[in-house]
């Protein structure tokens, strides 16, 4: 039966760093810009991406943003410059708690206790950022995203969601994990996972399940192509939370829908 240990060993390390490194290379030159803008957030996805970008297109075709807000804390600002030392690149640190101040300040009848909306303002914010630089230095946004997240849907619509290039997006967060440690960066790969949307935030409270729970349910379904029913033999109702997710989720994957007008067109 599949757990959190056979999901890690699923894949071959070096091959998939060399198919990743290969893919972000072509991908920019097809682009025909200067290299990757990356929001550096002292994480594991961040870092591996990074790294990953830095063997692709060497430190000077990678610029690293730290955006913290109120929520960041100290110890992944000092990861975050430690990870930008380690790989050689330029890190710019942009303060966002005064942009969202002005922004929600703006907003008739916000309110801080819808947590969710709220702390979705500032992946959107840090999206504009990345965005302003990429444009202002011929860029592409890589995103960090990984598989799990992708396929639960936990990211910010037109938020981190809002990439040009997906690196890691085929590697499930234990596999990120793995990735890191063969990279170098092991004492992040045991930092856990937090969007640092709003005070005390982790993945795993918000996510109700840790990623060694959430990751062998999503690779025997999605991977393995296992009935459902058998997965929920191993690891019970939390497949039912971790599938609903999935559902709900899954218009985030999607373009935005465009009504079919070919009944209206006339012929002239």
């Amino acid at each position: 039966m599949v757990d959190s240990r056979s999901v890690v060993e699923a894949i071959d390390y070096e091959k998939a760093r060399s198919v990743i490194v290969s893919f972000i290379r072509d991908y920019v030159a097809s682009a025909g810009v200067r290299g990757v803008v990356v929001g550096l957030s002292g994480g594991v996805d961040s870092t591996v991406a990074a790294a990953l970008a830095v063997e692709a297109l060497g430190s000077g075709g990678v610029l690293a943003l730290f955006m913290p807000s109120v929520h960041t804390t100290p110890e992944d600002e000092r990861d975050a410059y430690e990870v930008a030392r380690r790989l050689g690149v330029e890190l710019l640190r942009i303060d966002v708690t005064p942009i969202f101040e002005a922004f929600v300040k703006a907003l008739p009848g916000y309110s801080p206790e819808d947590k969710l909306a709220a702390g979705n303002i500032l992946p959107r914010i840090r999206m504009t950022i990345l965005y302003y630089y990429a444009n202002r230095r011929n860029l592409l946004v890589l995103g960090t995203g990984d598989r799990s997240e992708l396929l639960l849907g936990y990211f910010t619509k037109y938020g981190d969601g809002a990439v040009d290039i997906l690196p890691i997006g085929g590697l499930y967060k234990t596999q990120v994990r793995e990735m890191a440690r063969r990279l170098g960066f092991g004492w992040i790969a045991e930092k856990p996972s937090s969007p640092r949307l709003w005070h005390g935030h982790t993945a795993e409270g918000e996510l109700g399940a840790s990623y060694d729970v959430i990751d062998p349910i999503l690779y025997a379904v999605f991977d393995k192509k296992m009935p459902v029913e058998e997965v929920k033999t191993k690891f019970g109702d939390v497949v039912d939370l971790v599938l609903r997710r999935v559902r709900a989720n899954l218009h985030k994957l999607k373009p935005p829908p465009i009504p079919d007008l070919s009944a209206a067109r006339r012929d002239v």
